[in-house]
């Protein structure tokens, strides 16, 4: 595990397209498929890295208060299962299942869709607005495992915010997500 800064998308880069197998329901969901009305959240993550696991809830919270609000969440995992099985479809399905993920998990098996994003670490978010414009890429909120803050969401909550009222959410107030490095295949 080593510790990776997002790569910070630039704001405005159109959201890339993307049919990946959602590994609860079976189905192949394209980005159409997931986008909400005023907002959408892609999230990078998996099933082993300490960091999105200290992070899961929030997730599961945060789809639960702005999905009624128009935004749509989707979460995609990219890791090489053979290296690291734990984070294999089937057991995704049984993570999503056990934790109750309100949002689709996807499998990215080809690693295509987190280079389309430059999506580096786990968890790597990035919010598009309605026209699915990249709005925020950025930290959940500043808690780590083991730095003692409270997981709250803040800093995504304030983006869904502003992006749900139309508002441009400064670059200066962006701050890189951190966590473990998408686990990529060998060349």
């Amino acid at each position: 595990m080593a510790r990776t800064d997002s790569m910070m998308m630039p704001l405005g880069t159109p959201a890339p397209d993307f049919t990946l197998p959602d590994t609860v329901s079976g189905r192949s969901l394209s980005l159409a498929d997931v986008a909400g009305e005023k907002a959408t959240l892609v999230m990078f993550i998996c099933n082993h890295c300490p960091y999105v696991i200290h992070v899961n809830d929030e997730l599961i919270r945060l789809a639960h208060d702005y999905q009624p609000q128009g935004v749509g969440f989707v979460a995609i995992s990219s890791n090489d299962v053979d290296n690291y099985p734990d984070d294999a479809p089937d057991k995704m399905t049984e993570v999503a299942r056990r934790l109750g993920y309100p949002f689709p998990y996807l499998y990215d098996e080809t690693q295509e869709v987190a280079g389309a994003y430059d999506a580096v670490c786990t968890p790597d978010f990035f919010a598009f607005d309605a026209d699915l414009k990249c709005a925020y890429r950025g930290q959940l909120d500043g808690s780590r495992p083991k730095n003692g803050e409270p997981v709250t969401g803040a800093d995504m909550r304030a983006a869904l915010d502003a992006i749900i009222a139309g508002e441009i959410i400064p670059d200066d107030v962006q701050v890189p997500s951190q966590g473990c490095n998408i686990k990529w295949k060998a060349a």
